[in-house]
């Protein structure tokens, strides 16, 4: 078992890499037509599911969702919900993977094959994957340690940066009263998701209800806000469109003066590439458990470990079949599909685990 800070740290992990990925294409995409309001939902929306997940699996202590479906549901839907979410697991796993490799063959090493990048992405993520969920949130208090420091570093220098633009940054806020859009609140609101990492984790946890989980829409609330509004600030409210990857565009642009490495990318990348990787990590992990518990026998066991690499090696040749299949455009549209379905997946999820809820409290 461990200690309830580790909430905290699957949260801040999801928030945090979710700086760099889709959700500021999403934002920037849509800055005037409602992205500033669509941030101020989002939070309020993000918290009230925090809320309501740690709520209902707080119920079931020790459990992980193959357990509490297992128990309290006919075995074909749970057998039929496991598996569906198991794959949407992997698939934020390998959104997460082929987007980071473009985004090394594009700024560190153009010249390497990305086949060469996504296989070693790969051979880490299945190695690592497989580790038991203890060791995983160790890796990640760890990891998480030694990289917040650096990026709040990087954040704070491009604040007082002169080449960030305020006078953008205005006008991009008189569009706080334009409509909100859908697709804008389902990027917005995945900041918070990390929670929902509990569905297996929950595992390890002697207890869900934690005094700070306030602070969690706070964070989440800033996070949301330097991800939108500092590369509107660099490159401007329309020059900011032209970027694919407007949070490495912005990191280049800033340099150290009288350090090691004068390029703050380099060291963005370093950072965001161990992030990445510990994102995949989580998420296959979970995916993994939850794909493993759909063939969970009557008295609870679970199959053995060797099974684990004939779960992953399918997803792996999945990954490859994607990145040969997906470019840049194609890339974009696969990360936006996945935000809006897991947007109205989290109120099913949620909706599901309070009536396994109540019909567990009905049967005791």
């Amino acid at each position: 078992m461990v200690s309830s800070k580790y909430i905290y740290y699957l949260f801040l992990m999801n928030a945090l890499i979710n700086i760099v990925n889709f959700v500021p294409r999403v934002l920037v995409f849509t800055r005037f037509h409602g992205a500033l309001p669509s941030i101020l939902i989002s939070t309020v929306i993000g918290t009230l599911l925090l809320y309501g997940f740690t709520t209902a699996l707080s119920s079931f202590k020790g459990q992980g969702l193959p357990e509490i479906f297992n128990a309290n549901l006919p075995r074909f839907f749970s057998f039929l919900l496991l598996i569906i979410y198991a794959c949407f697991w992997f698939l934020a796993g390998i959104i997460t993977m082929l987007s980071f490799a473009d985004i090394t063959t594009r700024y560190v090493s153009p010249d390497i094959s990305p086949y060469a990048v996504i296989i070693g992405f790969l051979l880490l993520s299945i190695i690592c994957s497989r580790l038991s969920a203890e060791s995983i949130l160790y890796a990640l208090e760890t990891l998480l340690y030694l990289s917040t420091p650096v990026i709040v570093y990087m954040l704070v220098k491009a604040l007082i940066n002169p080449a960030f633009s305020w006078d953008a940054v205005m006008q991009v806020i008189t569009y706080m009263w334009t409509k909100p859009k859908y697709v804008t609140l389902a990027g917005a609101t995945f900041i918070f998701s990390g929670y929902y990492n509990l569905a297996i984790f929950n595992r390890n946890f002697k207890n869900l209800k934690t005094r700070y989980l306030w602070t969690i829409p706070l964070l989440g609330l800033v996070i949301l806000l330097i991800t939108f509004l500092v590369p509107i600030g660099y490159h401007g409210t329309i020059g900011v469109e032209d970027h694919v990857f407007s949070w490495f565009s912005t990191a280049d642009s800033i340099r150290m003066e009288m350090f090691i490495i004068e390029r703050v990318l380099f060291l963005f990348y370093t950072v965001y590439l161990t992030l990445s990787m510990l994102s995949t990590v989580v998420h296959w992990h979970v995916g993994l458990e939850l794909f493993k518990g759909a063939f969970q026998s009557k008295a609870g066991k679970l199959p053995s470990k060797k099974v684990d690499w004939w779960i992953m090696i399918p997803f792996a040749i999945g990954t490859l079949v994607l990145m040969n299949y997906l470019n840049q455009i194609r890339m974009a549209q696969l990360g936006q599909w996945f935000l809006n379905i897991r947007f109205a997946n989290e109120f099913i999820l949620l909706a599901i685990l309070f009536y396994v809820k109540r019909r567990s409290a009905k049967r005791t």
